[in-house]
């Protein structure tokens, strides 16, 4: 009977999308460790292996920038005062671009650099602009300070991890230029779900740079899980989109709120030169952008904590402060798998 199978296939149909997000929503419950967990030990209970965190130590990138744009260089850890929940914190640890940390209150993290994680799109929808693009992000990996490391990944239905994370940017190039294909559809919050998946096990300082044509039309997951995950994380995410703002607003608007929540930013670049000039200000904003850590001080708050940035002005000019409006902490997490 006709109807009897059409009633087949949509059980089927239903069974299958259900077992996609139930796969998804289990690798964003394996990501996320705490937001602020640094340096955590994996320690055997059992069969399983837990992250546990003794202390929660708070990783924030921030931006500072002039009226006019202009980044700001040189702030000290006395020009900055972070605030969470309207307390005040003691910063720990304190780092400008890829330089490495000045330590204040205790140890932390002593190698400099910041591990860049470059998923690029190469869906069908992709197939012209390929070439122009790995170009822009070849020149974007020679801009790089040689202390970051890079992996390169690309994505359409799947990711491919071309080149795993590495502070040698020609073995990065060379992953680009070898293992670029057109794939099919686009399933983009997937990829960069996953991508934070794997920035998520590794310490210190961490951007996620993606190029995307803008729509998705096989993610399981939300942007807002997505954005939830990097801030929680505290891992900025970076977009150069080809997308036509005024014929998708509902995609530029998940795109702008989730750059906007991990403290990145979102380049509308529809052509090659509006691309190679958002990867710049990109390089830029890696290089001159503030990392502090700080030990939260006593919080009875277990559910979203919000962060506060000011930076003093010599001249007594207001500055611009880019950075996560906040995290939820977590006490313990399932270590991540492959």
């Amino acid at each position: 009977m006709p109807g009897t199978d059409s009633l087949k296939r949509g059980k089927s149909d239903t069974l299958t999308r259900c077992f996609l997000v139930a796969m998804v929503t289990a690798a964003v419950l394996a990501v996320v460790s705490s937001a602020t967990a640094a340096w955590p030990s994996a320690q055997q209970n059992g069969d399983s292996a837990f992250y546990r965190v003794n202390v929660n130590l708070v990783v924030l990138t921030f931006s500072v920038t002039d009226a006019k744009g202009n980044s700001i260089s040189g702030l000290k850890p006395s020009d900055v005062r972070i605030f969470e929940d309207g307390n005040p914190q003691k910063i720990a640890s304190f780092a400008e671009g890829s330089k490495p940390a000045v330590h204040l209150l205790s140890s932390g993290p002593t190698s400099a650099g910041t591990n860049v994680f470059i998923l690029f799109d190469t869906s069908d929808r992709m197939y012209r602009n390929i070439p122009y693009v790995c170009d822009s992000i070849a020149n974007f990996l020679r801009s790089l300070d040689p202390a970051d490391s890079v992996a390169i990944y690309t994505f359409s239905r799947n990711l491919i991890r071309a080149a795993p994370l590495t502070n040698d940017h020609l073995i990065a190039r060379a992953g680009l230029a070898q293992n670029v294909s057109v794939g099919d559809d686009t399933a983009l919050f997937n990829c960069v779900l996953l991508t934070l998946r794997d920035a998520a096990k590794v310490p210190g300082r961490k951007a996620v740079v993606v190029f995307s044509n803008g729509p998705d039309n096989k993610s399981m997951v939300s942007p807002e899980d997505v954005g939830r995950v990097a801030e929680d994380e505290g891992i900025p995410i970076y977009v150069v989109s080809t997308l036509d703002a005024n014929r998708d607003q509902l995609m530029a608007h998940a795109l702008e709120r989730l750059t906007q929540r991990t403290g990145g930013k979102l380049y509308l670049a529809r052509n090659w030169q509006a691309q190679a000039r958002a990867f710049t200000s990109i390089r830029d904003d890696i290089g001159t952008s503030y990392t502090a850590y700080y030990y939260p001080a006593p919080n009875p708050n277990e559910g979203f904590r919000s962060i506060k940035v000011e930076v003093a002005s010599p001249s007594g000019k207001a500055y611009r402060i880019r950075a996560r409006p906040g995290y939820q902490p977590r006490k313990s997490v399932p270590a991540p798998t492959n």
